[in-house]
């Protein structure tokens, strides 16, 4: 099933001043969707204040109102209709549906803050990359400091209870490696952009705090999971893979994939 994209939102992390438009930062990519016919094109919305104060009121209006709130989407409302959902991040464990409805991610656990794009060091990553935060062994809730372009090197492997959440700010993975969880619980995957994702490998790869191992050529999906149960993926946008967008495999159960957008891809 395809959800149509028909919006761009401001958003600003409260971890950084600016205010960034997303539509400037993909337009390119997404210029070429909208180039097809039957395709809906995007409508940018852009909010502007010399005003701090109403600035932060001027794009909580545009959240509420071009967001979805009160949509009657269960999941949206559920964390939308909130003006303070960036203080309250770990509420959006609480709005899943469907089979996946019990993932929770790493609610209750710390915040991590991701503040690097790099991805230079598989074995042994940086602090402040997102390889670094997914691969701890305690729960976290993994957010960003600002909008990035991140390209993996190679495959990066979620650990149990990690939330990547990509609220906030617009958080592009491309021209690289996948998002892997393999025989992990509890992931919650939220708001990112993966496109142009390659097969990469053979290499060694840390797989959690404590574990490097060497892995073979990694099929090329945008996201995998494998023998894995309570993912949830939601609102993220994929095209563009070298094999699956999202591929679910080896018993993997308790999955909710929604509110997602497929596209330049023959197959899910």
């Amino acid at each position: 099933m395809s959800l149509k994209l028909t919006s761009c939102k401001i958003a600003r992390s409260r971890h950084s001043t600016e205010v960034f438009n997303p539509c400037s930062g993909i337009w390119d990519f997404f210029s070429e969707i909208c180039s097809n016919a039957s395709m809906p094109c995007l409508t940018c919305h852009h909010v502007e204040s010399n005003n701090s104060k109403d600035s932060s009121s001027a794009f909580s209006l545009a959240r509420t109102t071009l967001s979805g709130c009160g949509s009657g989407n269960p999941i949206d409302d559920c964390w939308m209709c909130d003006p303070q959902w960036e203080s309250h991040r770990q509420t959006l464990a609480n709005c899943a549906i469907g089979f996946g409805k019990n993932a929770i991610g790493g609610k209750n656990g710390r915040i991590y803050v991701v503040t690097s794009n790099s991805d230079d060091n598989v074995e042994n990553p940086v602090p402040g990359t997102l390889r670094y935060a997914a691969s701890r062994n305690e729960p976290l809730w993994i957010i960003f400091a600002n909008s990035m372009t991140i390209h993996l090197n190679q495959e990066l492997f979620v650990t149990s209870y990690k939330t990547i959440d990509g609220r906030g700010a617009t958080v592009i993975i491309t021209g690289g490696a996948s998002l892997s969880m393999v025989s992990v619980n509890n992931v919650i995957i939220h708001g990112l952009y993966i496109h142009n994702i390659v097969s990469t490998g053979p290499a060694s790869i840390i797989t959690s705090q404590s574990l490097v191992e060497q892995h073979g050529v990694a099929d090329g999906d945008a996201i995998h999971i494998q023998a894995s149960n309570n993912i949830w993926v939601d609102h993220c946008f994929l095209a563009k893979a070298a094999d699956g967008l999202i591929d679910c495999t080896d018993y993997s159960n308790l999955i909710t994939i929604s509110n997602n957008y497929f596209t330049a891809h023959d197959k899910v």
